[in-house]
């Protein structure tokens, strides 16, 4: 699927590559670990993190077992399992998998450095690792996300844009992701890139597992430490998490700018009626299409350059062939011209009976 999105990914790309500090184009790290004598009857095993975040068994799963059917004459299968949220479940599902045989890993980390021993243990057993969404400590033999500080960079402009003269008259919240995950950090760095010296930050929290309910009590928290007249605006690193907030907020009777992350059919609905301001749009065909060509290129012990152009450093391994894909901002203005028109959500997923009249109004009929 063709990705209207995408006229971002070039430039964002490079934002990346340059700012992040862990991309490189150096770096000689073998092309593949696998076997070119396998064929298309090969085993992938899928790990995922969590299943609260609606991206994973709506997109991620269905995509990516479609996508290696395809790639292998629908004689490959995927394994699945889901670790939610708990990072012992996962390297269990690490051991499972490797008695289970299979001939690659796809791994979406729970805790980047908690699975580094279940992945080496996989290499030591033969199975290649590919780190998908987040980078995951250990041997890994290639890797795809998205352009994740951009991520950060893109919902910092958008709360500065809907902030206006606004921006210093009171504090904002930053309600920042899970430090498990390494994402989170660079969603951060990339907000804080933006956002100081030009908002007042009046509380910030690291939101355990990326809970609602925990955002929800941090939410409650900051508005009792600051003041309800004072909070102006709040960073969510998320739209669950934006959820919870918003929960917070209209219990205080607060209506000020929340930003999110996924284009969650909730944030987009919330974006509609006025109380999530925006959304960072990530093309999961694309993440999910490319992580499923990485693991039956490396499977297949074919040469990985024309699938994971790019080079990337994680804290134990250099040199990791990549792929880094580009985000776009999300608010009423362009949801037809995204999530509607790449086939993500359909106008009548999201203008039920309760967002009917708030769609009209911006003329999503």
């Amino acid at each position: 699927m063709r990705r209207a999105a995408f006229a971002v990914a070039a430039s964002a790309m490079a934002v990346s590559l340059a700012a992040c500090g862990s991309a490189k184009e150096s770096g000689d790290k073998a092309e593949s670990s696998g076997s070119a004598s396998k064929g298309d009857n090969i085993k992938v095993g899928l790990l995922l993190p969590e299943n609260q975040t609606a991206r994973y068994e709506k997109f991620d799963r269905p995509l990516i077992e479609k996508k290696v059917k395809e790639l292998t004459n629908n004689k490959g299968t995927v394994v699945y399992a889901n670790a939610k949220q708990d990072a012992s479940t996962q390297n269990q599902q690490v051991d499972t998998m490797i008695t289970n045989k299979v001939d690659v890993l796809i791994v979406d980390a729970v805790d980047s450095a908690a699975i580094k021993n279940s992945v080496q243990k996989a290499k030591d057993a033969g199975i290649p690792v590919v780190a998908y969404d987040r980078l995951a400590q250990g041997p890994i033999s290639a890797y795809t996300s998205f352009d994740n500080e951009t991520v950060g960079k893109t919902q910092g402009e958008a709360l500065l844009k809907a902030l206006g003269t606004k921006a210093k008259s009171g504090k904002i919240v930053m309600m920042n992701g899970a430090v498990t995950d390494p994402n989170a950090a660079l969603f951060k760095k990339g907000a804080h890139s933006v956002l100081d010296g030009k908002v007042n930050i009046g509380k910030e929290y690291d939101t355990k597992d990326w809970k609602p309910e925990n955002a929800n009590a941090n939410m409650e928290a900051a508005i009792s430490a600051l003041g309800k007249k004072n909070v102006i605006g709040v960073y969510s690193a998320n739209d669950g998490m934006a959820g919870g907030i918003i929960t917070a907020l209209k219990a205080a009777g607060l209506n000020v700018p929340v930003t999110g992350q996924d284009a969650e059919l909730a944030g987009v609905q919330r974006i509609v009626s006025g109380t999530q301001y925006m959304s960072v749009y990530k093309p999961y065909p694309e993440e999910a299409n490319t992580v499923a060509e990485l693991a039956v290129a490396v499977a297949q012990g074919k040469d990985l350059a024309s699938v994971a152009p790019d080079k990337v450093d994680s804290p134990s391994d250099k040199g990791i062939p990549s792929k880094i894909i580009g985000v776009v901002a999300l608010t009423k203005d362009n949801i037809k011209d995204t999530v509607i028109k790449d086939g993500i959500y359909t106008v009548s997923d999201i203008c039920t009976s309760a967002y009917a009249a708030d769609c009209k109004k911006i003329g999503l009929e």
